[in-house]
């Protein structure tokens, strides 16, 4: 059995849960959001709690997988998912546009404009720091790669755009010859 597909979805919080053929839809405090079910896998209602149950063993490889979409469902009606970034390097930065335009300044002849998909939210603090907010687990983590890909970090001067917990390490430039 699968430990993760075995392991109980709590629906605390006003939280409810339609099925429709193979598509899950959540309902929360922050809004709707849908999940994929696969074939073969069904969710059960006990003592509050939702449970991802196969049919047989040939849905063993996705009944985690099942389970963990459901979950993510869940968790993103009702506290959300961010993902903050950090823009390092002199004269980068970045500024909101109206609501759902970012800009940022990179070092490039160019100011880059990123447009935001409908359902995320992004937050700019000190002109350095990004937070990207909304409630699709999926489409928080897409924006924020997709940010991070704009000027990746550099390995020797660290400099770019890069996630607020990740840790770079810097390489050595070359040394001079004397």
């Amino acid at each position: 059995m699968s430990r993760i597909g075995k392991k109980p979805i709590s629906l605390a919080g006003g939280v409810k849960y339609k099925v429709n053929g193979n598509v899950v839809e959540v309902t929360g405090p922050k809004g709707t959001t849908t999940a994929l079910l696969p074939e073969g896998i069904k969710l059960v209602e006990k003592d509050g709690n939702l449970l991802a149950e196969r049919e047989n063993d040939k849905q063993a490889a996705i009944h985690g997988l099942a389970r963990s979409l459901v979950n993510n469902a869940v968790e993103g009606v009702t506290k959300g998912w961010t993902k903050e970034l950090d823009i390092v390097g002199i004269g980068y930065r970045a500024e909101l546009k109206g609501k759902d335009v970012v800009v940022f300044t990179l070092g490039y002849s160019h100011p880059i404009e990123y447009p935001l998909p409908t359902g995320i939210t992004a937050a700019i603090d000190k002109l350095t720091h990004i937070t990207v907010s909304g409630i699709d687990k999926q489409k928080v983590g897409q924006v924020a790669a997709e940010m991070r890909s704009l000027r990746k970090p550099d390995p020797y001067k660290n400099k770019g755009v890069r996630y607020s917990d990740e840790k770079l390490k810097k390489k050595v430039g070359k040394t001079g010859s004397k």
